[in-house]
């Protein structure tokens, strides 16, 4: 049987480390996403970058869980935990719904250059 003891308390112990790589790679990394979104990238290059952040935003929720199995409750962990949930719900969005959402970002710009000129 698989023990993660080991691995709970090493993320516990390295919790600094670990939060000050996780949070801006996962901002950084959904970032891109909507960015390739945005700019109609290749399907491949948004679902490689989404890919990534889910990544990042599954470690980063898992990190929190092992503060919350030892019954640490502050707003950081809710703080933490809401950010990777977002960052995972985004990408998972985007993955499923690419050309939906490359639509969607067309249309605003569209919309918005519209209003600008006015």
């Amino acid at each position: 049987m698989l023990n993660f003891d080991p691995l709970a308390e090493f993320s516990r112990q390295n919790c600094i480390a670990i939060c000050a790589f996780l949070v801006p790679a996962n901002l950084l990394t959904t970032l891109q996403t909507l960015i390739y979104l945005f700019k109609n990238r290749p399907i491949a290059q948004i679902r490689l970058t989404a890919t990534l952040s889910v990544v990042f935003g599954l470690t980063l929720f898992f990190h929190v869980s092992t503060w919350l199995a030892i019954g640490v409750v502050t707003p950081v962990t809710f703080i933490l935990f809401s950010l990777g949930s977002t960052c995972v719900a985004i990408n998972l969005v985007a993955i499923s719904y690419t050309q939906r959402c490359q639509e969607l970002f067309a249309l605003a710009t569209v919309y918005v250059s519209t209003k600008l000129d006015r």
